[in-house]
């Protein structure tokens, strides 16, 4: 499900038909992932570097277009940053 608020904020809802129940990526249960908009991934991962956090190569989404990346919290919950 993916639905679009007027002042552009996105929320996208995904669910799997009978999960593992041992806990794999990207199939695990519950919550997977978190997404944050940002205005330039390029300079966004460009500053995250310079703290010392890794991110995976950037990507084109193929729904959208726009540049994405993924990177680690500090608990291995996957965060991506999308244009």
């Amino acid at each position: 499900m993916r639905r679009h608020w007027e002042d552009d904020c996105e929320l996208e809802i995904f669910g799997v038909s009978n999960p593992p129940a041992r806990v794999s990526n990207p199939e695990a249960c519950g919550l997977r992932h978190l997404a944050f908009r940002v205005d330039d991934v390029k300079a966004t991962v460009k500053e995250l570097e310079a703290k010392g956090i890794e991110c995976e190569p950037i990507l084109v989404d193929t729904f959208t277009g726009k540049k994405m990346t993924f990177f680690m919290d500090p608990d291995g919950l996957s965060l991506e940053l999308h244009e």
